[in-house]
């Protein structure tokens, strides 16, 4: 099948996840809810408890508050696929002629939509509570961009856990658990010179915490240069996306077969 059919058929499968949705509102609102609670518990609670040297703790911590927030696309992905899969949707677009991997696609697609417009109503709540792009336009959309980048690549991640479950629920719970851990074993929330000795070595080379820095570096110039963060951090992005789609595929060809 062409690669004009693939992406006719990604088009279509989007638009189906889409209206899924705005039929679903409160879905929606309250996956946008969690996050901005998290700003508001944060920025309230602990802006003057948490010193960090030279910069407020509301810039300090926003990065991570977006970075959390897009990790938790692979639970959205994971329910998403493991409703699908559960009600028979899978079977029947197998049965279409159709490209195999719209059914992927559109679903990704779907989420980077969603988790786009989950991230732009953060950036308002933010600016509510003081949050400010202090580096210029071009660096702050760069790091917008590469937000939904995490989100799609942990998005995959969300693929391989929905299609491998018997369960929404258990998809949900597979794709939620260990989001939190690897969220705050970063630098995230505190400077990393505040963790123990032996944990620095495990948070130095996270996703999150080159995504925290690299963000950091785009939204306020803080902190080391540019390019280095940012490469760390596409290179995570590429990794992750390269290897659970490809492990995707396998588990849809599996599911559907």
């Amino acid at each position: 099948m062409s690669l004009t059919y693939a992406l006719s058929d990604s088009v279509v499968i989007t638009r189906r996840h889409l209206k899924h949705t705005t039929r679903i509102p409160e879905l929606l609102f309250f996956s946008i809810m969690q996050p901005i609670m998290f700003i508001l518990l944060f920025t309230v609670v602990f802006a003057n408890a948490i010193k960090i040297p030279g910069m407020d703790y509301k810039n300090f911590m926003m990065p991570a508050i977006f970075v959390q927030t897009m990790a938790f696309a692979t639970a959205g992905t994971a329910a998403g696929f493991a409703d699908d899969l559960h009600k028979g949707l899978i079977d029947r677009f197998r049965s279409l002629p159709m490209a195999r991997s719209a059914v992927l696609i559109g679903r990704l697609v779907a989420e980077a939509a969603r988790n786009t417009l989950t991230l732009f109503i953060m950036v308002g709540a933010g600016y509510a509570v003081g949050f400010r792009f202090q580096n210029g336009f071009l660096p702050a959309l760069g790091g917008i961009v590469l937000l939904i980048a995490f989100a799609f690549a942990f998005s995959s991640i969300g693929t391989v856990i929905g299609l491998g479950v018997k369960t929404v629920e258990a998809a949900q719970m597979a794709g939620m658990i260990w989001i939190f851990p690897l969220t705050f074993l970063s630098n995230g929330f505190v400077p990393m010179t505040s963790l123990p000795g032996w944990l620095q070595g495990i948070v130095r080379y996270s996703p999150v915490t080159a995504m925290n820095n690299a963000l950091r570096a785009m939204f306020y110039g803080h902190g080391q240069a540019l390019a280095a963060p940012a490469l760390r951090s596409v290179l995570w992005i590429a990794g992750i996306s390269l290897v659970f789609l490809v492990l995707g595929v396998r588990q849809y060809k599996k599911a559907a077969g």
